[in-house]
């Protein structure tokens, strides 16, 4: 028998929820002075989640025949294992040491859909004679993104938080932000979402994750990380009318692209401030218009940084939400 495989899932950071577009009253959005570093440029993301993600499940052949004793206890694909026998458990590599000499009863305690269990099973010995559940796991997280801004040490990143399987926020212990060329996409089409494609750059780290929020991802600044191609933008307030988005499609470089914002509001909702409209020739020849990898992607206005690119609308990729780069900063 096969040692375990660890599964590891590929997600392209950006339209994770697909909105489909209602009608809103909107009124201007409030945005503080302040200058920080104009992002745009595409970043890989490697994110390692807290508890350990059961991909699936499967036989372990032993010397007395198949078994599978984490389908016989009820476990399921999408549980999160967080503790064996009150030992934390993130990874695959977590759950090896905590069966490690034991062929006894365990309890493995797990979360399925908002909710905590505890579940006892005896771990089988495969022929290659270790311990095992019959279980998956995935040990990370990775995908494609855009940084938004940098401030300090801080690396500000997507706008919108990177949810688990059951759309809650996702839980995270840690991870890495690298460099990423941007070698391709596919473009959107009513119904079908777009992406990025690109190459993700694990020798050229720009941070290290720290959080997982409402507001985006983000991360403390590597210190040999440089700076010298950024420049530095003034905060602004954002209103309806035309603007831009500086995002990247090719290689490393952002440019500007032109959109309207046709709403504006920073009351109704925390995260969904905008509503834009991409109106620029070559963006729409390209892409189609807001495709998944622009998350973060900074919105220009008048000069100033007003918010970032959270979202397409599934029915428009013309259209998408913004956040406003006032909620990210303070929020």
């Amino acid at each position: 028998m096969k040692k375990k495989i660890v599964a590891l899932v590929l997600i392209v950071f950006s339209t994770l929820n697909f909105i489909i577009f209602n009608n809103f009253n909107f009124v201007s959005a409030f945005s503080e002075s302040k200058k920080v570093l104009l992002g745009g440029i595409p970043a890989g993301f490697s994110i390692e989640t807290r508890g350990a993600f059961i991909a699936g499940l499967t036989d372990v052949v032993t010397k007395d025949g198949v078994k599978s004793p984490a389908k016989d206890a009820g476990l399921r694909q999408g549980d999160v294992i967080y503790y064996i026998n009150d030992i934390e458990i993130n990874r695959a590599a977590d759950i090896e040491k905590a069966l490690k000499n034991t062929s006894k009863s365990i309890e493995i305690d797990y979360y399925r859909c908002g909710n905590s269990y505890t579940v006892s099973l005896t771990p089988v010995i495969d022929l290659n004679g270790d311990n095992k559940l019959g279980v998956f796991i995935r040990d990370e997280v990775s995908g494609i993104g855009t940084i938004t801004f940098i401030d300090g040490d801080t690396v500000a990143t997507l706008g919108h938080p990177v949810l688990d399987e059951n759309d809650e926020l996702m839980k995270i212990t840690g991870g890495k932000i690298y460099s990423c060329n941007i070698t391709g996409f596919i473009s959107g089409e009513r119904g079908i979402p777009g992406e990025l494609r690109g190459v993700i750059f694990k020798r050229e780290e720009i941070g290290v994750i720290t959080k997982n929020t409402e507001y985006g991802v983000f991360g403390k600044l590597s210190e040999n990380y440089d700076l010298s191609a950024l420049r530095e933008i003034e905060i602004g307030e954002g209103k309806m009318g035309d603007a831009q988005i500086y995002t990247t499609v090719n290689g490393y470089t952002p440019k500007y692209y032109s959109v309207s914002i046709v709403k504006a509001d920073n009351l109704l909702s925390e995260t969904k401030n905008y509503v834009i409209k991409i109106t620029d020739k070559e963006l729409l020849d390209e892409t189609g218009g807001i495709v998944q990898g622009m998350s973060g992607s900074p919105i220009i206005q008048e000069g100033k940084m007003i918010g970032a690119v959270t979202h397409v609308f599934i029915n428009d990729p013309t259209r998408g939400f913004g956040i406003s780069i006032n909620n990210m900063i303070n929020k």
